[in-house]
């Protein structure tokens, strides 16, 4: 084991997570109909968005979970939050819902617009 594989052990995402960059995001996203969703708050959802997302804030607890039960598993769902930490969790948590391709936006919201 390398001393970074040992410092970066937990930075690991399972297979079914993959974080995409601004451009790759934003041309997967407008190849019509996707389960775009943005993990945020109300509040941050409310002071702008991607167009087309849903807005589950992944600080609900069960309800989150709950929001996703209308969703297809072995179809991609998209997920932002304001700079990707929250987001990666959400991810994890959905892979463990079941969810089998999970997409990330590197950066998120704050990297959306620039």
């Amino acid at each position: 084991m390398s001393i970074f594989s040992f410092l970066f052990k937990g930075q690991t995402l399972p297979d079914e997570i993959q974080i995409m960059d601004r451009e790759s995001y934003k041309e997967a996203i407008s190849k019509g109909k996707v389960q775009l969703v943005d993990v945020r708050t109300k509040g941050e959802f409310m002071s702008g968005h991607i167009k087309g997302a849903k807005n589950i804030d992944f600080f609900q607890g069960s309800a989150f979970e709950n929001a996703f039960s209308t969703f297809k598993k072995d179809a991609p769902v998209y997920i932002y939050c304001q700079s990707g930490n929250r987001s990666q969790r959400a991810a994890k948590r959905l892979v463990d819902l079941g969810f089998t391709k999970v997409y990330d936006l590197r950066g998120g919201y704050r990297a959306w617009g620039y």
